[in-house]
């Protein structure tokens, strides 16, 4: 059984879309993904660059899809225990994080997560049941 609870940080462009910044890139095959780690009751952190309506974008393309976003940027519950600005969490899922799997993707200028092998990886670490 997948041990549920943790914070997930992830990373925007690139990672849950494909990269187009400042555009909305295409989604990347993150969304069953995603979702099923809410299900497991893990809280989502948008950890993003993005900022003022460039960010409301990204947020509300959580809200379309209803992947409910723990925090933004931040990690609410750390502040009890540390003023550090870097974000705390069990987990980070960003496609320039090294090991993170990436696939091509037509027509995008850099190379993109791959959420068929992130899924992969969070089974065999124990974030998800197969």
């Amino acid at each position: 059984m997948a041990v549920s609870g943790n914070v997930i940080c992830i990373d925007f462009d690139g990672t849950v879309v494909t990269h187009e910044y400042p555009h909305m890139g295409e989604d990347n095959g993150a969304v069953p993904v995603l979702k099923e780690l809410v299900a497991n009751k893990n809280r989502l952190v948008l950890h993003t660059m993005r900022s003022g309506r460039l960010l409301d974008r990204a947020k509300q393309w959580f809200a379309d899809r209803d992947i409910p976003l723990w925090a933004i940027n931040a990690n609410p519950e750390q502040k009890q225990w540390t003023d550090s600005p870097k974000i705390y969490a069990n987990l980070y899922i960003d496609d320039s994080a090294l090991g993170c799997p990436l696939k091509i993707v037509d027509n995008c200028s850099r190379p993109v997560a791959d959420w068929v092998k992130i899924r992969e990886q969070l089974v065999r670490e124990g974030y998800l049941d197969e």
